[in-house]
C-alpha cells in the first residue's frame, strides 16, 4: 500500500466510540430523562422551576448526545459536524420560537369573549 493509499484509508476511518462509551451514554440519557419525569409527576416545585429544571437536564442532554453518540470534538477536522450543529440548532430554534408564539396567540384568543371576538374580526375585516 502506498502513502497516498494509507493516507486516503486513515482518513476515513470512523471517529466513533466503543462500546463502553455508548452504553454510558446511554445510561446517563435515561438517567436525565428519568429525572425530568419524576420532577414533572411529583409537582414537587413550582411551574417555573419545574420548567427551569428540565430546561436544564435538556441543555445536559443535548451535550450528552454530542458527546457519547454523535463523538463531536474527537475528529481530526470538526468544520463540517460544527456547520451541521450550527444549522440543527437555528431550525429547532424557530421550531421553538415559532410554536411558542402560536401558543400564545391561540391562548390570547381563547380567553377573549364572543363581544372581543367580534370586534377583532371586525376591525380585522376593515369594519365589514
Amino acid at each position: 500500500m502506498s502513502a497516498r493509499e494509507s493516507a486516503v484509508v486513515s482518513r476515513h476511518e470512523p471517529t466513533g466510540g466503543n462500546l463502553q462509551t455508548y452504553v454510558s451514554g446511554f445510561i446517563l440519557s435515561i438517567f436525565l430523562t428519568l429525572a425530568a419525569y419524576v420532577l414533572v409527576t411529583n409537582h414537587a416545585y413550582s411551574d417555573w422551576t419545574i420548567a427551569l429544571v428540565i430546561a436544564g437536564l435538556a441543555g445536559v442532554q443535548f451535550v450528552v448526545q454530542l458527546l457519547f453518540f454523535l463523538h463531536l470534538g474527537r475528529e481530526s477536522r470538526p468544520r463540517w459536524r460544527l456547520l451541521v450543529l450550527s444549522f440543527m440548532l437555528l431550525v429547532v430554534g424557530i421550531l421553538v420560537i415559532g410554536s411558542l408564539w402560536i401558543m400564545h396567540s391561540l391562548n390570547y384568543r381563547m380567553t377573549m369573549t364572543p363581544q372581543q371576538v367580534n370586534n377583532y374580526l371586525q376591525d380585522q375585516d376593515g369594519g365589514i
